[in-house]
């Protein structure tokens, strides 16, 4: 088979898309001012390119394979021409349209309006879901600083991206709409997977991926307990199918061991120390498939 092509994106996606290649066992190094990362696997070549374009040279089958927030795969309109693989859930945000939180959103919705965006297309479309008298002003970088309560100001409405709305807040504007919710996906061209051996790459690296995020969120719980308290604490213990129980040397009661997931631990273990269980040990794992 021929190498799979794999796009990833500058920034923050590059980060955490490196660290679940690592997890996975798939190690990149990228040289200063280079664009090709040197990677451990003969069957993979991956490519450095702009968040912005990668869901675009997709489409165009430049590609087989990229990561790219669903933000940016609306905004370039190919959500028909490329294949969602899996939303590996990494930095989520909202695209949202804020105003200044002095301004009455219903009537300034009946004035020309313009509007400070990166999102050229998710803004037109909201201009026209809205039915309103408005102009794009496209900027580079941050926005919010276009947007004010003036007469000289350069827009009024901004649409962006946000997670925690705390740099809106800041700049005293308030989010009034939703324009989309989105997160980094891993996405396939349409051709890639028209090609069996590339297919089935492609669903192994899924594969793989999904055992290290299911790892991420569970840790394994190991503990003692005794012959009397063994049939109580078993069946007061949550686990992910059925708890791995083998019987201590001596026959003096059992070792046990259950994967949970990290957010039961603080109230889990209060409970099961309360059940008999001694020795607690918690530890993490790196995958878990399920």
């Amino acid at each position: 088979m021929e190498k799979l092509k794999i796009l990833l994106a500058k920034g923050r996606i590059y980060e955490s898309v490196y660290s679940l290649l690592n997890d996975v066992g798939i190690t990149l190094y990228l040289p200063d001012r280079q664009y090709f990362p040197v990677t451990n696997q003969d069957d993979l070549a991956f490519q450095v390119v702009k968040p912005q374009i990668t869901s675009a040279l997709l489409a165009q089958n430049k590609a087989d394979v990229g990561f790219s927030g669903k933000d940016w795969v609306y905004e370039n309109g190919v959500q028909d021409d490329v294949e969602e693989i899996m939303d590996l859930g990494f930095d989520p945000v909202r695209i949202v349209a804020a105003i200044p939180e002095t301004v009455d959103y219903d009537s300034l919705l009946k004035k020309p309006l313009t509007i400070a965006t990166e999102y050229q297309a998710l803004s037109s479309k909201w201009i026209s879901d809205k039915k309103i008298d408005g102009k794009i002003f496209r900027t580079w970088g941050t926005s919010e600083g276009f947007v004010q309560d003036t007469p000289d100001a350069l827009a009024q409405v901004l649409i962006d991206n946000t997670s925690t709305g705390s740099s809106l807040k800041a700049n005293r504007l308030k989010i009034v709409d939703t324009l989309m919710e989105s997160s980094t996906r891993m996405y396939a061209s349409k051709e890639a997977l028209k090609d069996p051996a590339k297919k089935q790459k492609i669903m192994e690296l899924k594969m793989l991926f999904e055992t290290v995020l299911a790892a991420r969120s569970r840790v394994m719980l190991e503990m003692n307990v005794s012959e009397e308290k063994f049939d109580a604490l078993i069946k007061g213990i949550p686990s992910m199918k059925s708890p791995t129980v083998s019987p201590l040397f001596g026959g003096n009661g059992y070792a046990v061991k259950i994967a949970v997931k990290k957010s039961e631990v603080p109230t889990l273990l209060p409970q099961l120390h309360a059940l008999g269980a001694t020795d607690i040990v918690e530890y993490g794992l790196r995958k878990v498939l399920m």
